[in-house]
């Protein structure tokens, strides 16, 4: 394995991780946004260091670049409140798997703004990713594992979050460094997601016995993560970073079932798998298309 391809391993193992590591914190009674913010804020402090050590050809100037890293921070504002939320009412390995469909719903946004065409192939795949969404969620019987209607719904808003998130970074990367994109998405982060939790948990937070946990969150599950997949994709086919990216759901569930003491049946690892194959074969014929 390359250097690029293993940072774009450590990233997802840390994406993975932080899923788990939230978990701990919301069992431990901490809100979701709460724990979404300080993961969001504590990465922007991560990446303005990264800006600071790089500051060539932010494009800070351009107000393009400002419009779309605003759309990217609303993209992964979204992301982080919903997988937390997901979490909190349903468990790690199912919300994670469903994040893990982001790719298919930046399909729809494509067929949806004429970007890309509509295959028979393309639409069998989405077909084949939603029959493992109804066994994953066990959605014919929504409360045989636990889950709840709050905990699916909010699992594929995270996964649409992110898929715009990708949107505003693809639109905002001509204009601008990776660094200040992310600098502007996590600073829009910060200031939406500070709204919504309880404000006494976050004044508590900055004291409390598990702040290490906050601590690790935000700079593994944030900004260290989103540094080295950045860096590890500019020397990295896109068709190898998507299989990679396998690591995450994996380490995500294997974390929920391991650490959590949470369980999947038969028919959810079916639908687990049909995502988690299914999603990184569509990601990597549409990397073979471009390049």
């Amino acid at each position: 394995m390359g250097v690029s391809t293993a940072f774009i391993a450590l990233a997802a193992l840390f994406w993975g991780l932080s899923g788990g590591v939230g978990g701990i914190l919301m069992a431990e009674g901490w809100d979701a946004f709460v724990v979404s913010f300080y993961r969001g804020a504590i990465g922007l402090l991560c990446v303005l260091v990264w800006l600071m050590l790089r500051p060539q050809s932010s494009g800070l100037a351009n107000y393009r670049l400002w419009f779309w890293s605003a759309v990217a921070g609303l993209g992964v504002a979204g992301n982080f409140a919903f997988y937390f939320v997901s979490i909190a009412n349903g468990s790690v390995a199912v919300a994670a798997t469903l994040m893990y469909c982001a790719p298919v719903f930046v399909y729809l946004l494509s067929f949806a703004l004429k970007l890309e065409s509509a295959t028979a192939l393309k639409w069998a795949a989405i077909v084949v990713v939603m029959l493992g969404i109804g066994l994953l969620t066990q959605i014919y019987d929504i409360g045989a594992s636990g889950l709840t209607p709050i905990g699916v719904g909010a699992g594929l808003l995270a996964g649409l979050s992110y898929a715009v998130f990708i949107f505003g970074f693809k639109y905002a990367a001509p204009h601008g460094s990776p660094q200040a994109i992310l600098s502007i998405a996590f600073a829009v982060l910060a200031s939406l997601l500070i709204w919504p939790g309880d404000f006494n948990q976050t004044v508590a937070a900055l004291s409390t016995p598990v702040w290490p946990l906050f601590l690790g969150l935000g700079v593994f599950g944030a900004g260290l993560s989103f540094v080295l997949y950045i860096i590890g994709l500019n020397h990295t086919a896109p068709a190898v970073a998507s299989i990679v990216a396998m690591i995450e759901p994996v380490t995500a569930s294997l974390f929920g079932v391991v650490v959590l003491n949470e369980y999947l049946v038969g028919a959810q690892i079916l639908g687990m798998g049909l995502i988690v194959v299914t999603v990184t074969a569509l990601s990597v014929k549409s990397s073979g298309n471009k390049a």
